[in-house]
Formats: C-alpha cells, structure tokens, sequence
C-alpha cells in the first residue's frame, strides 16, 4: 500500500478532511519531494479524494520536475489567495471541518490556511503523517542500517586515527572525510575531551587531548535522504578516577531501556527504566536529559523517550537509546544506540560494542 493511500485511511479514522503540508520532512516523506522554501506560501494538501499543490509560480517549473500531482499557481503580483481559495473549491474542502497542519509550517503560511478554513478544527499532522513516519518501512530500516554501518566505519577512522596531542577539532575532520569518502554527507560531529565530555552538546573546538581524558564521541550523517546517530567513548591514555564505574552504570541503564522496549509498552516506561538504573547508582541529577529520540527523514523526530512520554511504542518505530552521566569538572559519559522495535524487542542497528576505546 502505498504512503498516500495509508495517509488517507488514517485520516478517515482521525476524522480529518484536510492535511496541509509545507516544504520540509513530512513532504518529503509522503511525496519525495524536495521545494525549495522561503516566504512564498507552498502547500501540498491531501482530501480524501484529491492531492496537490498551492504553487508559487516561481518554483512550478522546478517542483514539476519531480511530481505530477496537480498544481495551482500564483504569481507575486497576485498573491496567493486565489489560487488557494480555488485549490479548496476543487478539493471540495471549502466546508473542512477538521484540519491537520504540518508542524513546521511558517505561522504565515498556517494562517492563509486558517483565516480560508476559520470553521475547522485544528490540529497538528503528529496523528497522520507524523504516525505514519514513526513505523519503518522495510526500505527506511535498510537506509538506516546503512547509514548506520557508515557511522561505525567513520568512528573506527576516528580512533585509528586519534593520539595525545590532537585537538577535538582534528578528531572531529577525520570523521567528516571518512563519512564523505563513504559518500555520506556529515551532520555533526561532538568531540568532548577531558572536562567538555560533561556538557552534552559540547561545541567541538580547539581542546587538546591528554592522556586520562575520556572523550564523548556523538556522530552522525545522512545517506539516501536518511540518518545516523551514534555515540561512543574513547580513553587517551588510560582511564579517568572513577570512569570504570560510570561507564558500567551507564550501560546498565542502556541494558534496561533495551528491555524495557517492547510493543505496547509507552514510551515513558523506556525512560524510566534507564533513568531508575542511574538514581539508584546515587547519579540521577547528573543524567540531564531525555533517553532518546526517534530518527528517520530527521535525526530527531517522534517517538521522543521521555518521561513524560504517553506514546506507545510500535513494531517499526526507530528510536536512540542514549543515557548519560555528566559530572562537572570532571568528564562525561553517554552511550548511544539506534534501535529498530521488532516484535521481541529493539534490533540495535550498530555493529559497534559499547566498550570504551583504549587510545595508546
């Protein structure tokens, strides 16, 4: 079945008649297509019956070049109004009563679709498309298991590569040109040496790697319109006082958020296990963040493992696994893995061990 007809059966059973979607991951998911966006109101918007776009003539041209649904443009000098109003009238969805708009979307943009449908209900696209994009195709595992390898391949580089004496910098371009040599393009890359490992989204800089340091190592990059995410610990040298039983608490809290995950289970319970793990070891205050995040399209998208989180968690949703203990002035430890949930529990899609690795 393809992804429209899925999107049309889940918005008969959420009741809505129209999804009004802007340039970003969800259209590109649902359609694969990729316009460019800026101030100009381009909407792709589903019915029941219909699928097309609010078009502004400047990008019809190149948008035409990768689909065939139907457009209706407009010209800066008229605006967008008229054409939208038409769009609507042929839809047969001038009397929508419920409404799902994408998240992202301009609020500009999202008021031309309001102020036209001031009636409807709205509601964001999290029940439709966003439900949709939450369980994995077969074809979106195999990108991502791809995308995975690649990042295992570009952290080894890293660590055949990395020495005392090196900055974070210098570490970090040795996975950039390894991800772009395996034909990915990279996303980011925290290199957190010594002390910079305790803040968790440390901006890579100009440190120099000492012996004792225990370096956080958070990489990922994008294949095939797809993601990857890993984090991984390496040593210079020889362990930091204390990092042996930081780094066992941590992956403790990893093995009890991977048997926490199962079908059924909401997401909160994923959270609570690994959070629990860390509390008990007298560390809770210094796990400062969520457990995980889902990955697909986007490196962060829904399910998000929080402990807030009533999401229940489904066979083909793909999300990270990712604990941390962040002491000041001292280091940091996280340790991540992209898990896929089958039906017995999550795949971990690495080949990576968990292990931190020893740098001479």
């Amino acid at each position: 079945m393809d992804r429209l007809t899925r999107l049309r059966e889940i918005m008969a059973s959420e009741q809505v008649d129209l999804v009004a979607l802007a340039p970003g991951a969800h259209l590109a998911w649902l359609f694969d297509v990729h316009p460019h966006a800026d101030e100009r109101p381009l909407l792709a918007c589903v019915t029941a019956k219909h699928a097309g776009f609010l078009m502004p003539a400047l990008e019809a041209e190149s948008a035409r070049q990768q689909t065939d649904l139907p457009f209706f443009e407009w010209a800066d000098d008229a605006g967008p109004n008229a054409a939208f109003d038409k769009l609507l009238d042929e839809f047969g969805a001038t009397d929508a009563r419920k409404i799902a708009l994408d998240e992202c979307m301009r609020a500009d943009h999202a008021a031309l679709v309001q102020d036209r449908l001031s009636g409807a209900e709205r509601q964001f696209s999290e029940t439709t498309v966003g439900a949709l994009r939450m369980r994995k195709e077969q074809g979106e595992y195999e990108k991502l298991k791809r995308n995975a390898t690649i990042a295992d391949t570009a952290m080894m580089a890293a660590w055949a590569a990395m020495k005392p004496g090196m900055t974070e910098r210098a570490v970090a371009e040795v996975i950039r040109a390894n991800f772009a040599k395996q034909g990915a393009k990279p996303l980011f890359t925290i290199i957190g040496a010594g002390r910079n490992g305790a803040f968790p989204h440390h901006h890579t800089g100009d440190t120099v790697l000492q012996r004792g340091d225990a370096v956080v190592m958070d990489i990922g990059a994008g294949m095939d319109s797809y993601s990857s995410d890993i984090t991984r610990m390496a040593l210079i040298g020889e362990a930091p006082e204390g990092y042996a039983e930081i780094h066992a608490i941590v992956n403790a809290a990893v093995e009890a958020a991977l048997a926490a995950a199962r079908p059924g289970v909401k997401a909160h319970v994923v959270d609570d296990a690994a959070r629990n793990v860390i509390t008990e070891a007298g560390y809770g205050e210094y796990f400062v963040h969520r457990t995980g995040h889902g990955m697909g399209v986007e490196v962060h998208e829904p399910p998000y493992i929080t402990a807030a989180s009533q999401t229940v968690l489904d066979e083909g949703m793909v999300f990270s696994i990712e604990p941390g203990i962040y002491l000041p002035e001292r280091f940091g430890l996280r340790l991540e893995e992209i898990v896929i949930l089958r039906a017995d529990g999550p795949e971990i899609l690495s080949e990576l061990p968990r292990d931190a690795r020893l740098i001479p």
